[in-house]
């Protein structure tokens, strides 16, 4: 399959012209977003709900499942996937048009619980906001009474799954969880994390982010603006721990991972300039003997989100992340 053959969708891209505003704040425009599909006895193969995680931070939480389970009140215990939404950690929601559909096609086809998460953004929020936010993601589904939670959720079967800089967000989470002890978190037990083509740079260009400067999805111009707008207040350069992972040799914290047996599936395509840092990252992690699988392919940044079509592949490597890791 030839990458010369996708036709880009022709879009309002929010990247190519940030606004930043005084007080720490950028111009978003309005889009599109959608309500929550609770409803057992319709037609829709996945309903969703919104549960409120922390009302002070204004953060929250989708819960999908398939409709099978609740209309036919199956006791299946489904494997758990917390999904982080892209958007350099300044646009989108996880009520976004596209991130909505994914998130029904993810637990549709994986036959999974998916808790997608509304996190604080950039600039008003830098990071590590939105590692912490989903800490307390992970905090709320071990001691929650929700009905969902409780009856369906098989939370020691639990994936960190995110694309763009929500595979940012889903690496940094996990560092954290690794760094816990197991009573800290119990009952939920991570297996792996799912990074669809993370959003990880660094000072020194890679060749694709050069080849690819002026990608019309992606430009360098963009994945830089971002990081500036989202790393800490006062950070030098894009090499900090939070854009550039393998930084002073990597975390620490990448041995617990090992320890604890978890599986990294790690994505990229070719029209993407930030494939070459995933692959950087890939073969990073690999030779550090994390249980590291990979999918590199044709395809533009976050394809998947665009041609709902293309996601199959995505999901047969995830299923098969699940099956190597479950036990």
């Amino acid at each position: 399959m030839s990458s010369q053959k996708f036709v880009r969708p022709i879009f309002d891209n929010p990247f190519l012209n940030i606004e930043e505003l005084p007080n720490d704040t950028i111009k978003r425009q309005p889009e599109p977003l959608t309500q929550a599909n609770f409803d057992p006895n319709g037609t829709s193969l996945v309903i969703s709900k919104d549960v409120d995680l922390d009302i002070n931070k204004k953060t929250w939480m989708r819960i999908y499942v398939p409709r099978r389970i609740i209309a036919n009140h199956d006791d299946d215990k489904l494997p758990v996937i917390f999904y982080y939404h892209g958007g350099g950690f300044v646009f989108f929601h996880v009520n976004s048009y596209g991130s909505d559909l994914f998130c029904q096609q993810l637990s549709e086809k994986l036959d999974a619980m998916i808790i997608a998460l509304e996190y604080r953004l950039a600039p008003e929020n830098r990071l590590p906001a939105a590692y912490d936010d989903a800490i307390d993601g992970l905090n709320w589904i071990k001691s929650t009474q929700d009905e969902w939670i409780q009856n369906y959720a098989d939370l020691s079967n639990v994936y960190l799954f995110g694309s763009s800089s929500g595979g940012n967000l889903a690496y940094h989470a996990g560092l954290r969880v690794a760094s816990l002890s197991d009573r800290e978190l119990e009952p939920v037990k991570i297996k792996g994390l799912i990074l669809h083509q993370p959003y990880f740079s660094g000072k020194n260009r890679t060749e694709s982010e050069e080849k690819l400067k002026d990608d019309p999805t992606l430009p360098l111009q963009a994945i830089d603006k971002m990081f500036d707008l989202s790393l800490p207040k006062g950070t030098l350069d894009h090499d900090h721990e939070y854009s550039n992972p393998l930084l002073n040799g990597g975390s620490k914290h990448l041995d617990d991972m090992i320890t604890r047996g978890w599986g990294i599936l790690v994505t990229g395509v070719s029209e993407d300039p930030l494939i070459d840092a995933s692959r950087n990252f890939a073969d990073f992690i690999e030779k550090k003997d994390v249980k590291t699988f990979k999918l590199f392919g044709d395809g533009y940044h976050v394809i998947e989100l665009f041609e709902p079509s293309r996601a199959a592949v995505l999901f047969d490597a995830i299923r098969d992340l699940i099956s190597a890791t479950k036990n």
